[in-house]
């Protein structure tokens, strides 16, 4: 990481005590009543409060409205039975930073100004808090003092809101989940004390909106959800695996069967994962927030220039489904030196080659008509880079000789899917591929895997990963809506890049945006789209799926549909293929979760807009004043007139524009829009 520039200011013991404290001499702070210890945000708008009772618990108010209620905090080590009983203030020191990131991979913007007030409270107990209050957010995070390992029993993590809040949560039916989810919408007290969410989860208060997550998460299990009941969530972990144990002929699933009481045996003098509560305003708010990102340790790869992001020929979505060819399409190596042409006549970086390479449970094998270093070789002479699909538990049963095989391929990555967890064991794993592969030169994409929580800057050759209901349901679910995909970037993606695999062009509208389209007065009584495993499509437009490009984020960003498909709607593949994977600057125009967005992002000179819409039509302005001085031109797609019936259907446009262009654009229901603007000379 680059730091571009850098002001920090230290203060010790400046404490804002709103009760009386009797000073003790080098000792701790003993109090004659509760103790409360405030922190501002930097432009004072969010404030913290921290209690220091019988427990510690905080507020967290914005201006003069209270947005979290008193919720308690506490930490169990068994080596210290009573880490947090009776809590003793030993020392508070207070720091001030403001600098700049510069990320390896950026995926909103290439800087982030990392601008916070941070209070460190010390405790008598071995232990202390970090709280750090942003300008769109507060985090904590625990700090042990304890010599040698420890067994961490349980962590109390609570959130209280108000009457009348509400949450979107990704409800899981456990802990051994792809967490691939939808987001259910409704009051907190809705949510039953047996409902289990993983995150992040968003709530709705009455004046701002709060998600939920965490970031820095190494060497201890993930934070899920619980319901109460109440108008409250509470936090809950995988415990610590004692058993698991394979599906019967299978190479992948490994549900665990038994579990210890506690949650991870790690260091003692450690920090661990920090909880983050981002704050939004409004929900555009909610797309630039980076405090992931922020909160997680820097990068520990000294020489980063080989991580590359790009676009990605992908065969699975697609089942390998070639037509117009004078060879037999499948898992063969003419279909995939193919892929490597489609990819170098279209400018992507990369290829995958996916489940079918290998034999399955044996990664130093090879598959019958298949010759991975003459796809190597191919790619090479075309620019193009190879990345191949392995199971976690094939690749951590022949962990050294698999990357050994992989560094003499060449290949430029791995996917790496089915993981399914994330207790202490399986967040180790992915520090330990992550790793090995960093000092190989390979990136990694994490499938069937948790949601970010800070590797992607530790490690940044972990360049994307899923953790995401992406296009891919639509293979065998009515699942993957357009109101999923407006409601993605306001929770999901705020933790991290997400590898939706985007871009189908098979388009036909679904059973969702159906009943919202009117002909002749009626709702038809049928759908266009349709279930398909080997020929799928998806449930919205056209230039619904092409706006996703600029509107998603992916370093390693997929193009999902057959080469075959791509050829045939050139003019739309060849406006995709142009959409940059990472960019300098995002501005959102529009934003309401679940039901539309507008974002513009810059890559260089260009600036790419994409629109998304829920099954509900919609007309939205797109003022330009973004722009810098100067003449651009405009290349758009929008929904042609038939959309809402024949989703396939779209109008392209040329125009010039500047910044002083205002003009309307229409989504069709499950609609989209989408535009590369060019500077002119």
């Amino acid at each position: 990481m680059k730091n571009v520039h850098k002001i920090v200011s230290w203060g010790t013991a400046s404490l804002w005590l709103l009760v009386g404290l009797v000073l003790g001499c080098g000792g701790a702070l003993h109090a004659t009543a509760k103790e409360s210890l405030i922190l501002a945000s930097p432009n004072g708008q969010l404030v913290a409060e921290v209690s220091i009772d019988k427990h510690i618990s905080y507020t967290l108010t914005q201006g003069d409205k209270l947005l979290l209620l008193p919720s308690r905090l506490s930490l169990e080590v068994a080596e210290v039975k009573k880490l947090l009983d009776k809590p003793q203030l030993a020392k508070v020191s207070r720091r001030s930073v403001d600098e700049v990131i510069a990320p390896t991979l950026p995926t909103k913007s290439k800087e982030i100004r990392d601008h916070f007030n941070e209070m460190t409270i010390e405790l008598a107990q071995q232990v202390s808090i970090v709280f750090r209050a942003y300008n769109n957010g507060i985090a904590y995070r625990f700090v042990t003092r304890i010599p040698g390992q420890v067994q961490v029993d349980d962590e109390l993590v609570e959130y209280n809101f108000s009457q009348g809040d509400s949450a979107w949560l990704p409800v899981e039916e456990g802990f051994y989940s792809h967490n691939e989810r939808s987001y259910i919408q409704k009051p907190l007290v809705q949510f039953k004390r047996d409902t289990l969410s993983s995150l992040p989860a968003l709530v709705a208060t009455a004046n701002a909106k709060i998600l939920i997550t965490e970031s820095d998460l190494q060497d201890y299990p993930g934070l899920w959800l619980k319901g109460t009941g109440k108008n409250a969530l509470a936090g809950t972990f995988a415990r610590f695996p004692t058993k698991v144990e394979m599906e019967p002929n299978s190479d992948r699933n490994e549900p665990v069967k038994a579990r210890a009481k506690y949650l991870a045996i790690t260091k003692g003098e450690r920090a661990f994962p920090w909880r983050i509560l981002a704050v939004a305003k409004n929900d555009a708010e909610l797309l630039t927030n980076q405090l992931v990102y922020q909160l997680a340790e820097p990068s520990r790869i000294a020489d980063t220039s080989w991580i590359k992001p790009g676009k990605v020929a992908w065969d699975w979505y697609n089942t390998n489904n070639l037509f117009g060819v004078d060879f037999k399409a499948g898992v063969n190596t003419q279909t995939y030196k193919h892929y490597i042409d489609f990819a170098a006549e279209y400018g992507l970086e990369y290829v995958i080659l996916d489940e079918g390479w290998y034999n399955l449970g044996d990664l130093l094998s090879t598959a019958p008509n298949m010759n991975i270093e003459e796809l190597v070789a191919y790619g090479k002479q075309k620019n193009v880079k190879i990345v191949l699909w392995v199971i976690w538990k094939t690749l951590d049963l022949q962990f050294e000789a698999a990357f050994d095989r992989f560094e003499k391929l060449g290949v430029a990555g791995i996917k790496v899917d089915f993981m399914q967890r994330d207790d202490q064991g399986m967040v180790n794993y992915y520090w330990k591929v992550t790793e090995e592969a960093a000092k190989r030169k390979l990136l990694v994409n994490l499938h069937g895997a948790y949601k970010p929580a800070g590797l992607q800057r530790t490690f940044p050759n972990a360049i994307t990963r899923e953790g995401v209901k992406g296009l891919e349901w639509n293979k065998w679910s009515y699942e993957s809506t357009p109101e999923h995909n407006v409601t993605l970037p306001f929770i999901r993606m705020v933790a991290g890049a997400m590898d939706y695999t985007p871009g189908a062009m098979s388009n036909g509208i679904g059973p969702a945006a159906f009943k919202n389209v009117k002909f002749d007065g009626k709702a038809p009584d049928h759908q266009d789209f349709s279930i398909r495993f080997t020929r799928p499509m998806s449930q919205t437009t056209r230039v619904h799926q092409m706006a996703m490009f600029s509107v998603f984020e992916s370093p390693m960003q997929m193009m999902a549909d057959t080469p075959s498909n791509y050829r045939k709607e050139a003019e739309s593949a060849g406006f995709i293929a142009k959409v940059p994977a990472v960019w300098d600057e995002t501005r959102v125009l529009h934003a309401a979760v679940g039901d539309y967005l507008v974002v513009a992002r810059r890559s260089g000179s260009n600036w790419f807009i994409g629109a998304m819409g829920d099954e509900f039509a919609h007309e939205l302005t797109v003022d330009l004043s973004f722009l810098p001085a100067g003449s651009f031109a405009m290349e758009s797609f929008a929904d042609g007139i038939n959309a809402d019936f024949w989703a396939e259907d779209y109008q392209r446009s040329e125009r010039q524009v500047s910044r002083s262009d205002r003009f309307t654009i229409k989504l069709a229901p499950a609609g989209g829009w989408t535009a590369r603007l060019t500077p002119l000379k």
